[in-house]
C-alpha cells in the first residue's frame, strides 16, 4: 500500500492557497458593499468585515509562525484587503 507523504512544499501551497481563498471571500464582501453604495450604510457589515479581517489576520499570523507561508506573503495579503476597506471606507464618507 503507498502512502503519500505531504512535503512541507505542498503543506505550504496548501496553507497559503487557504488563506488567499479566505481574503478573496472578504474582498467579495466588499466588492459588493461598493457596487451598493447607494443602500443606507450597514453598521452590522462594517463589523462583519472587521471581524472578518481580524479573523483572517490571526489565520496569516498562525500560519507565519507555523513556518507554512512567509511573512511577507501574509503581509500582502493583508495589505491589499486593507486598501479595498479604505477605498470602501472613503466611498461611505464621502458618498
Amino acid at each position: 500500500m503507498h502512502v503519500h507523504m505531504e512535503t512541507a512544499t505542498e503543506s505550504r501551497d496548501q496553507a497559503y492557497a487557504v488563506l488567499k481563498a479566505d481574503a478573496e471571500k472578504i474582498r467579495q464582501l466588499i466588492e459588493v458593499q461598493m457596487d451598493n453604495l447607494t443602500m443606507p450604510q450597514c453598521p452590522l457589515y462594517e463589523e462583519v468585515l472587521d471581524t472578518q479581517m481580524f479573523g483572517l489576520s490571526r489565520q496569516i499570523d498562525f500560519a507565519i509562525r507555523l513556518n507554512l507561508i512567509d511573512e511577507q506573503a501574509g503581509k500582502h495579503i493583508i495589505n491589499e484587503l486593507e486598501r479595498k476597506l479604505s477605498a470602501l471606507h472613503e466611498a461611505t464618507v464621502n458618498g
